[in-house]
């Protein structure tokens, strides 16, 4: 059968036809002067009406998931956006709840976060780009911060800040690799302090996980007043609340906080709300939009970023910690040709049938089974399929996953929107309805700093075990020694492998995972450690994507994925 020709995401984004978003709140109950509109199609629910919702009784929580990424794709975003509308198509009040995108990997190459084909949330251009300006505010919150931190150098030091120990950078959103490292301060004595320092993107920014963990504008203010700037020449730490930055970072922050509402091409209401990444934050969409999603709607469908042993670790063990969620099931999303390329197929290859390909590349998928399952949450698969995959390589999944006691369903939602995932939705409304659950964490609280790490990287990477310098030791014993030792841990981790090395597909074993820094983020509750060469502030690919994009003759956008 020849595979279906669909048009590109923006051609399709184009012919949608939107509701008034009073027309899609309205769906939700939620009443038109809790709105702040943001022209025609997209508005912010007040934080005052979500303050109201919190006594309501929660509906289902459903976690979308993935396998290791791959250049063939995977379609997370896609599948939790298709299932969401087939959730409401098999007449269950459902509510898709994902991240806002960043603007770096929409002109660089990994493309937008709005899903795709027939299954995306809308309005894409905006959403992909601009969309309410919340990540400006987030990044203009982060370096305000930063402007004090030199200005009280320049002014005095007070507070004694030693200029080599401060550790809080600039973020900007955009994958610049030239900023990377930095020296601000040039040019004598009436432009500051010389020092050495460098941005990061700002989907990294200690500001946006605290942005996406706050629930309420008292948390959030007294969390930004918890970073630590940097520390004295006795490592005492300085505090934004020590320059008296945190309540001016909070006015800047005030209205971007309330949940953005927009809709999905089949017109269901969709929260797009906070982003950090997984492979370098804790790659969650904000609490407060969860939360609110969770007393609308008797499902609420979210994703966690890139594979499982990064978004869906951290949603578990920092999402959930942090905000008392727990979730009813857990959707781990593959494709038959990501799982040939986890096989050792080549990218050019994959649309050639090889089912012992698929046999290779399975235990990738096994291994992120085992691990959610080991979270105690039923697991669907979601088994995102083309045209071009064989019932043959269907059946090798189906078979792997039936001995793990889990349930694969093929699903097209990609090309017929809704109605190609409604067998998904009925499998993920038995699971959460009907299967076992006993959530619990992957570490208690108590557990040191070192062994999260190390717990991490044995049972979720699968790893011997971890490599650390005596400085990074010492950090972490230093962190212990400060009360910061019941915090959990965020991993910087490639999203390519369970290693630390991006081309070991499959399921690697007997590797060590090297930590070779570690970062506090007080405000946020949680402790960051770097591993092998990942970067908080990526690069742009040899042709980005920023090349194809433009404007027609008529001010339309073109080239967006």
């Amino acid at each position: 059968m020849p595979e279906k020709i669909v048009p590109s995401d923006i051609e399709i984004a184009h012919q949608a036809t939107m509701l008034p978003i009073e027309q899609v709140a309205a769906k939700l109950d939620i009443p038109a002067d809790a709105l702040e509109r943001y022209g025609k199609y997209k508005a912010k629910v007040g934080l005052d009406y979500y303050r109201q919702q919190l006594a309501k009784p929660a509906g289902r929580l459903v976690l979308v998931t993935a396998i290791s990424p791959t250049p063939a794709g995977e379609g997370k975003t896609t599948t939790t956006v298709g299932l969401g509308d087939a959730l409401n198509r098999i007449g269950k009040r459902a509510i898709v709840c994902v991240r806002e995108p960043s603007l770096g990997p929409s002109f660089g190459i990994k493309g937008g976060a709005a899903g795709g084909g027939y299954a995306q949330v809308m309005p894409m251009e905006d959403i992909n780009l601009h969309f309410t300006g919340d990540f400006h505010a987030i990044t203009s919150a982060h370096n305000l911060l930063s402007a004090m931190v030199d200005n009280h150098l320049n002014h005095g030091n007070a507070l004694g800040l030693d200029p080599n120990r401060i550790v809080w950078r600039r973020v900007l959103d955009m994958n610049d690799r030239a900023l990377r490292h930095t020296v601000v301060g040039l040019g004598g004595s009436a432009n500051g302090v010389v020092r050495e320092s460098g941005f990061d993107i700002t989907v990294a920014s200690e500001v946006m996980a605290i942005f996406c963990l706050s629930q309420n504008l008292d948390e959030l203010k007294e969390r930004l007043g918890r970073i630590v700037v940097g520390y004295t020449r006795e490592k005492k730490p300085v505090t934004a609340a020590d320059l008296k930055a945190h309540g001016a970072m909070a006015v800047l922050l005030r209205d971007a906080l309330a949940p953005n509402l927009v809709q999905t091409l089949e017109n269901n209401p969709a929260f797009v709300h906070g982003g950090p990444f997984a492979n370098i934050a804790h790659g969650c969409n904000s609490v407060l939009a969860t939360k609110l999603a969770l007393t609308l709607g008797e499902y609420t469908i979210t994703e966690a970023g890139f594979g499982a042993d990064l978004g869906a670790e951290k949603f578990l063990d920092i999402k959930c910690r942090f905000a008392g969620l727990k979730p009813d099931t857990v959707v781990l999303v593959a494709t038959i040709r990501a799982l040939k390329m986890h096989g050792g197929v080549d990218k050019k290859e994959l649309k050639a049938p090889d089912a012992a390909a698929v046999e290779r590349g399975i235990v990738n998928l096994e291994k992120h089974v085992e691990n959610l399952l080991g979270y105690g949450l039923p697991v669907v698969v979601a088994i995102n399929r083309f045209t071009s995959d064989t019932d043959e390589e269907m059946a090798v999944v189906e078979s792997h996953c039936a001995r793990l006691g889990v349930k694969a369903v093929p699903a097209t939602h990609w090309a017929e929107g809704g109605a190609g995932a409604e067998a998904l939705a009925h499998a993920v409304v038995e699971a959460a309805e009907t299967g076992k659950k006993d959530f619990k964490c992957l570490y208690p609280d108590e557990l040191p700093l070192i062994e999260k790490v190390r717990t991490i990287a044995q049972k979720i990477y699968g790893a011997k075990d971890i490599v650390t310098s005596a400085k990074v030791r010492t950090a972490f014993e230093d962190l212990q020694k400060a009360g910061y030792g019941k915090f959990p841990v965020c991993m910087a981790k490639t999203q390519y492998s369970f290693s630390t090395d991006p081309n070991l597909r499959g399921r690697p074993t007997g590797f060590e995972v090297e930590i070779r820094e570690v970062r506090l983020s007080a405000g946020a509750g949680f402790i960051v450690c770097l591993t092998g060469e990942i970067m908080t502030m990526p690069g742009l690919p040899k042709v980005p994507a920023a090349e194809s994009i433009t404007l027609d003759d008529q001010g339309q956008i073109v080239g967006l994925f």
